[in-house]
């Protein structure tokens, strides 16, 4: 009787640390993840008997896979820059929206500044020219980090 309460405890506690979604990564990175939450553009999930709760951007990742009824989410498509004038496909994040994602570049510069532009209109000017940089390099990811005029902007990949 004791083998029997022993082995199907095992069993029901083996069920329950098993790993129940599948995550692949737009690098083609395939992860067996405890999906535990989607949250402000990141999925939080733990690795297999571990409780401890790891992060990743929507950004890195391609889709999550339910392995016990097979359904699959696509996250987000994946971006690609061939050139220069995909820039305006380059996404500027956030540093903590850049978790996953591989640092590749970093670019440095003054700010433009226009005589009679408001502030915002600089920041703009300054983010196209940084996007258009970061485009014709082929990289989709920049975040962007301005002080006392100059700025500077670090690129991602996947």
């Amino acid at each position: 009787m004791k083998t029997i309460l022993f082995t199907l405890s095992f069993l029901f506690a083996n069920m329950a640390f098993s790993q129940t979604h599948q995550i692949l990564k737009h690098n083609g990175e395939q992860l067996d993840v405890n999906f535990i939450k989607y949250e402000n553009d990141m999925l939080h999930y733990s690795l297999n008997g571990s409780f401890e709760e790891i992060k990743i951007s929507k950004y890195a990742v391609s889709q999550i896979t339910n392995k016990q009824t097979n359904l699959t989410q696509k996250i987000t498509d994946r971006i690609v820059v061939d050139s220069k004038s995909d820039y305006k496909l380059v996404q500027v994040l956030p540093k903590e929206k850049t978790i996953g994602l591989k640092q590749v570049a970093n670019f440095k510069g003054v700010s433009t500044k226009t005589k009679g532009e408001p502030p915002m209109a600089n920041v703009k000017h300054t983010s196209n020219r940084v996007k258009t940089q970061s485009a014709s390099n082929g990289y989709p990811f920049v975040t962007i980090v301005e002080n006392d005029g100059k700025y500077e902007a670090i690129a991602y990949a996947y």
